[in-house]
Parts: C-alpha cells; structure tokens; sequence
C-alpha cells in the first residue's frame, strides 16, 4: 500500500495567490486520482483529475498536466478552476451559483483528497486550502449617506491610501468582492451600489451620473487619498460606465479599469424597469437622457437573441446596431476627453456584448486623439464575459439574468476564462501601480 502525502503551499492565503499542490509517496507510475471540494454560499462545488506519479513518486501539479479529469494541461489551480456545483436532481441546472459566500470575509475552504487506485479507501489522504478575500485587519465600513449606498474597506494603518471607486454591471448590487480583494492589495476600495441593491431603485434605467460623481467626491473628501489619487473600476456596463464617467468628469478620475467594456453609450437593455422598456435610457446627465446605440438606429434588432436557441446570445443583437455607423457615432463615448491612464480587458468569445470590437474602437479613438497617458489593451480570445481574478471556478458559462430572468450565455472556454482571469488581475495590479506612481511624479513636479 502506498503511503501518500498531500500539501499544499500556501495553506492558507489570499484568493489571487496560487498555490503549490504536491502528492508524494506514490509508488513510480501509480495512477493516483486528486479530487477538490469547496463550499460556496451552502452549494457544494468539486472537480477531480487523474495523475501518473514520476518516478520518484511525486505528482507535482504546477509541473504536469492529469491523464484525465475535469481539466487538461499544466495547470497549478486546475482543480479550482474547473470545479462545477453540485445541485439536486431536482433542482434546475440553470444560471449561475454565486462562487464566493455572502460576505467577503469569510473564507473559501477547500478540502483536497488524494488516493492511489490501487488503494482502498483507507489509503486517501487530504489537505485543506484556504483563499480569503480580504485580511483580517482590513476593515469594512457601510455607507448609507450623501444619497450613497455602498460598502469601504480600508486597509491597515493611517494611511493615505490610493483609492478605487468599484462599479457592478448590469447585474447590479454592490461589488463587494472586488473590493475587498483590493484593500488586501493596499487601496482603499469603494464598492458603489447604484441599483438592485436595498434602498436603491430596482433597475438601471434612468441612473443619473451626478450619483457617480458625488460618490467620487464622498470617496476623496472621506478617504483623503494618496496624492488625491481615486481610481475607477467597472465590469461590463459597470465599463461602459466608467468609460463614461471619466469621459464626463476627467477632473475626478485618476485612472480607468474597464473589465468588458462598451465604446458606445446603451440603453437599459436586459436590466431596464419594464415600464420604460429595454430600449429607454440607462443614463441621464443634468435631468436629460444620455443618447444611446439603440436610438434612432436603422439596423438594430432584438430578432438575433430573442429568437436564437437557449442559452441566447445577447451579442448577436449588438452586432445588429453596429451597422449604423450615424447611430454609432451619435452614441459613442467620448474617450478623448479621459485625463487619465486607461486598462482595456477584453474577451473574444464575449456572450454579453463584442467587447474586444468596442475595446478596439476605444483604444483607435484614444490613439488618434494622441492620448497623452499610458492605453493598455488586453484581448483574451477565447474568454467569455466574465472576467475576474484567479483562481476560481470558471466553468458557469450561462446564467439567468438577475433582473431580466433570461437564460443567456456569457461565452468562453473554461481554461481560456482561467488565463483571463489570472493575467487581468496581474495586469490590473501593475497597472495601478504604474498609474499611482505617475500621478504622484506629476503631483511633486514643480
């Protein structure tokens, strides 16, 4: 009988830290399976993967790749990555189970189990691996004031800190997540609720810029950042907003991360209030609608989604409108207007909307106005439209839209989002230092 061991390094870190899982004690070419189990929001996720030991009897699994198994290919947090839940018979396999608990302190416990084959059960030996969101001296503070809903949290120390106002996209709710996560990394990080969350309206259509702007201001005049520095970040129409936002108020914005984004201003769409309809205004500006892609558009159809086979493909539509260029041009974002650096993220099998086509048209504007701050653009082509961090499942390509309630695809490959997710995240980080360290150089120059 083998006598197997199994780590994991480090046993207990954050969630964007990968890990080094390691079985030993395998007999030369046994057959070993390694299975992982994670409790999320009361669902419980697995995966598992078969390994050949070398022969030394070690799998190392930043080293080689399973025979077979939920996953392929060398891939350190292939067991993470590529777990699926685990639901009733009787529950519908439809949308998407959250991934993370309700509250980002508490943390992620995955319990890993290895066992040779030729061994019965008596022979598995398991290891426990623990991601957090956040650190436990990062703390979080709710905010219900100056017509704001969101959440803060604040790194360790007095800072100043530079700082990160976090926008959600169209599944609204408060980013928190994110945010947390952001703190850990030593910003103070404001998640901002602007709909779908308790006190708030329960759609997007109608949200008034001005909202934005006062949460930016709430954030430098609270916060007091390193430098005046506030940063945005926004997923998906949470991009396009910020985008939008910066476009709109350059004084305010430091630097832009748009997560999928749009180049053109949308209308409310599949998170728009029934009485004003999906083809009415998301955003408004002094009191006024903002002119958006499907207005006055000769080409735009919802035909493409509403009639395709489920899982739908809200991308199609899009595409629809792209064929008006008058349209197109009436509804486009003014990008130039940005006086800050600018982090594209897009996907090339984009389920939601062509984001890698809007993040050209926005990277081409911003060339051709010899935009003076860095442009980074980075295209994973065979991602879909959620984009994260690393080192959690990515295998929930549908869902059912948490305000529309319809069945839709987001697109992409697991493996192909696994990439996504972990190179965004270190082009994010590198990217807010860069921005930080510019912003402060133009602040001590004289």
């Amino acid at each position: 009988m083998s006598k197997l061991t199994l780590s994991v390094s480090p046993a207990n870190d954050l969630v964007d830290v990968p890990r080094r899982i390691l079985v030993s004690g395998a007999a030369a070419g046994e057959l070993v399976l390694v299975t992982s189990q994670t409790m999320r929001a009361d669902v419980v996720w697995r995966s598992h993967a078969y390994f050949i030991a070398d022969v030394t009897g070690h799998i190392d699994l930043s080293r080689v790749p399973p025979v077979s198994g939920d996953y392929s290919g060398v891939a350190p947090m292939g067991l993470l990555w590529s777990q699926r839940p685990v639901l009733p018979a009787d529950v519908p396999q439809r949308g998407q189970q959250p991934v993370f608990h309700a509250t980002p302190e508490q943390p992620l416990m995955t319990t890993l189990q290895a066992q040779a084959l030729a061994d019965d059960e008596a022979g598995r030996v398991s290891a426990t691996l623990v991601q957090r969101l956040t650190n436990p001296d990062v703390t979080r503070h709710e905010v219900r004031e100056d017509g704001l809903v969101g959440t803060l949290f604040l790194p360790p120390g007095p800072g100043p800190h530079p700082a990160v106002m976090v926008l959600n996209g169209s599944g609204g709710g408060i980013n928190a997540p994110r945010a947390a996560l952001l703190a850990a990394r030593g910003y103070a990080a404001f998640a901002l609720g602007y709909f779908k969350v308790p006190g708030l309206p329960d759609y997007i259509s109608n949200t008034p810029l001005e909202l934005f702007a006062r949460g930016i201001d709430w954030l430098r005049r609270t916060v007091r950042p390193l430098g005046d520095f506030v940063a945005l970040s926004g997923q998906s129409r949470g991009g396009e907003l910020v985008l939008l936002l910066a476009a709109t108020y350059p004084e305010k914005v430091s630097a832009v991360l748009a997560y999928v984004p749009s180049a053109l201003v949308h209308s409310g769409q599949s998170a728009s209030d029934p009485a004003v309809g999906r083809d009415g205004p998301a955003w408004l500006l002094n009191g006024q609608p903002i002119r958006h892609q499907w207005q006055d558009n000769r080409y735009a159809s919802w035909q493409p989604y509403d009639e395709g086979l489920p899982p739908q493909r809200h991308a199609l539509a899009m595409l629809t409108a792209l064929r008006d260029m008058d349209a197109v041009a009436r509804a486009r974002i003014p990008v130039e207007r940005i006086q800050a650096p600018v982090l594209l993220l897009s996907a090339g099998d984009d389920g939601a909307w062509p984001s890698s086509i809007y993040c050209r048209m926005i990277s081409d504007a911003l060339r051709r106005a010899n935009h003076p701050y860095p442009v980074q653009w980075h295209d994973y082509q065979h991602a879909g439209h959620s984009v994260l961090f690393p080192c959690v499942p990515t295998t929930q390509s549908t869902y059912v839209h948490p305000v529309s309630g319809r069945l839709s695809t987001l697109g992409g490959e697991p493996h192909a989002n696994s990439d996504a997710n972990r190179h965004s995240w270190q082009q994010a980080q590198e990217f807010l230092r860069e921005a930080v360290k510019a912003h402060l150089s133009r602040k001590e120059a004289p």
